[in-house]
């Protein structure tokens, strides 16, 4: 059994990607943590801006350790810079 969630991409995240947001496919009981892990393999680029960007699960801002579920929107929110 699994679930598909899709993986928002903001700011520098969306050009690691090269796309605004792409859907996995998950075993049921995976982790935000093994969302980004399997984004981080296909986008290497994502790995070196993942210490310092936020989660959110759902329009709320989460842990890696939140359990997805079916239909579930994760987004990676890189900090922003301004002046």
């Amino acid at each position: 059994m699994s679930v598909r969630v899709t993986l928002l991409y903001f700011g520098q995240a969306r050009d690691g990607s090269g796309s605004a947001q792409e859907e996995f496919q998950l075993p049921k009981g995976a982790r935000v943590e093994d969302l980004v892990e399997r984004a981080e393999t296909k986008h290497p680029r994502l790995k070196r801006m993942m210490d310092t960007a936020q989660l959110a699960l759902n329009e709320e801002i989460t842990a890696g350790d939140a359990i997805l579920e079916e239909g579930d929107v994760v987004a990676i929110l890189p900090p922003v810079a301004g002046g």
